[in-house]
C-alpha cells in the first residue's frame, strides 16, 4: 500500500474541544433550564446551518421569532461564539508541531461558520500558522460528509486520496473521506492517533 505523506485534520473535538454548553453554562445558572435550552432552542442542528454557510443574522432572526423569550441568549451566540470553543484537545497540538518539524504537509477540513472562523483562528496562529491550507465549510457552502468537500480539498491541497491521512471524530465524515480514497482515522485520543502516524511512518 502506498504510504501517505500529508495529514488533514478536523478541528472541532480533534484539535480543540467544542460544545455549545461551554458558552451557555456561563449564561444559564439553572441546570434544567440549560439542558432544555440546548435541546430545544440552540440545537446542534440549528448551528449546523452556519457550518453550511448561512449567516448568523438570518438564523438568529428566525430562531428569535420562534423563541422570543430567549432573544438575548440566542443573540449572544454570534458575538460570543469563541466561548463555545474550549481548550486544545490534550496531546494534539504537540502532534501538529512534531509533524510540522518533520516537514509533513499539514491541512484541515472543518465544518465551521465562515464568519466565525476568522475571528477564532486569529487567536490560534501559533498552531494554524503551521497549516498550508484549511477548507472551511461555511466559506465553501459544502459540509462534511458531502463528497464534494473532499474533492475540493484534495484539488486545493494538490493531493490524491492515498497521499493523505485524514482524522475526524465523526464516523460519517470518516466514511466520506474513505470513499474519496483517503486513509481516514476515527479520532478517539491523541495517543491512538500518534500510534497510527508512527505505523504509517509519518512520526518516529
Amino acid at each position: 500500500m502506498e504510504k501517505p505523506s500529508a495529514v488533514i485534520f478536523d478541528v472541532g473535538n480533534v484539535l480543540f474541544h467544542w460544545d455549545p454548553r461551554f458558552l451557555y453554562e456561563r449564561l444559564i445558572e439553572d441546570d434544567r433550564a440549560l439542558e432544555a435550552f440546548l435541546a430545544q432552542v440552540v440545537t446542534r442542528e440549528w448551528h449546523f446551518q452556519h457550518d453550511a454557510g448561512r449567516p448568523f443574522a438570518e438564523t438568529s432572526a428566525e430562531l428569535i421569532a420562534a423563541h422570543p423569550e430567549h432573544a438575548d441568549l440566542i443573540a449572544a451566540w454570534g458575538p460570543r461564539f469563541n466561548d463555545s470553543v474550549g481548550p486544545a484537545v490534550e496531546g494534539m497540538a504537540e502532534i501538529v508541531r512534531e509533524l510540522d518539524s518533520a516537514g509533513v504537509p499539514l491541512f484541515a477540513i472543518t465544518n465551521f461558520s465562515g464568519e466565525f472562523w476568522g475571528p477564532w483562528v486569529a487567536q490560534h496562529q501559533e498552531l494554524f500558522g503551521r497549516f498550508r491550507d484549511v477548507v472551511v465549510s461555511g466559506d465553501e457552502k459544502l459540509v462534511k460528509p458531502d463528497p464534494a468537500i473532499y474533492d475540493l480539498a484534495l484539488r486545493r491541497f494538490g493531493l490524491a486520496g492515498p497521499d493523505a491521512v485524514f482524522v475526524d471524530d465523526n464516523a460519517a465524515n470518516i466514511a466520506g473521506a474513505r470513499d474519496a480514497g483517503i486513509h481516514a482515522v476515527l479520532f478517539t485520543n491523541a495517543a491512538d492517533f500518534r500510534a497510527e502516524l508512527v505505523r504509517l511512518g509519518l512520526l518516529g
